[in-house]
C-alpha cells in the first residue's frame, strides 16, 4: 500500500440494468458539496485531470464535440467524444469511446447526490468499472473538501485496493468476477 493518505471509502450503492444488448452500472454516490461545485469537478479540465482517468481539451458544460485524453497510464491517448447532453448542474451526458456516460446531479440536504449511469458492451466489465470509478469518486471527495491527493487511476490502482473493490462489487451486484483480460493486466485497472 502507498504511503498517500488515503482510506478506501465504504462500498457504494450500485446496479446493473440491461439496456438493449448493453449493460449500464448505476452508482450512487453521497457527496458533501453543492451540485455547482460537483459540476465544475466534472466538466473543468483542470479538476477532471485531478481525479478522473482523463481530461478534455475545453469544459464539458456545452455540449457538441471535444477531445478527451485518457492519462491513466504512462501513454495519453486521445478520444473524441460527444458532449450529448450538458444541463449545469444537473445532467451531463457524453461519449466515452463506445460507452455512454450519464451524470446525474441532484441537491440534497447535506450536498449533492451523484449518480453515474455508465453503459458499457460487456456485463463482466460493471464491476471493474465499478471499482475503479470509486476509487476516482474517493480522490474526487478529497479534491472537493480541498485536502487534494494524487490521482488514482491506471495501474497504480491496484496498490489501492482495485482487485478487492472489484471483488467485493462483483458479489455485491451478483455477477461472476472475470478478473481483468490477459491484454490489460498490470497496465489499467481503473475504470
Amino acid at each position: 500500500m502507498s504511503q498517500n493518505p488515503y482510506r478506501t471509502s465504504s462500498l457504494a450503492q450500485v446496479g446493473c440494468e440491461a439496456a438493449g444488448d448493453r449493460w449500464t452500472l448505476v452508482f450512487v454516490r453521497e457527496l458533501r458539496h453543492s451540485p455547482e461545485k460537483v459540476w465544475a469537478a466534472l466538466t473543468e479540465p483542470g479538476q477532471l485531470a485531478a481525479w478522473a482517468p482523463y481530461t478534455a481539451d475545453r469544459s464539458l458544460a456545452e455540449a457538441g464535440s471535444a477531445t478527451m485524453t485518457m492519462i491513466d497510464d504512462e501513454h495519453p491517448q486521445d478520444m473524441e467524444v460527444e458532449v450529448v447532453r450538458a444541463e449545469p448542474p444537473t445532467l451531463l451526458e457524453h461519449t466515452f469511446g463506445t460507452d455512454l456516460l450519464r451524470w446525474e446531479l441532484a441537491a440534497t440536504d447535506t450536498g449533492t447526490r451523484l449518480t453515474l449511469r455508465h453503459t458499457v458492451q460487456d456485463r463482466d466489465w460493471i464491476p471493474k468499472v465499478a471499482a475503479g470509478w470509486h476509487l476516482c469518486f474517493d480522490v474526487a471527495e478529497k479534491l472537493l473538501e480541498g485536502r487534494p491527493i494524487p490521482p488514482i487511476r491506471g495501474a497504480s490502482a491496484a496498490g489501492f485496493g482495485w482487485s478487492e473493490l472489484n471483488d467485493q462489487y462483483a458479489h455485491k451486484l451478483g455477477i461472476p468476477n472475470t478478473g481483468l483480460p490477459e491484454d490489460l493486466k498490470g497496465q489499467n485497472e481503473g475504470p
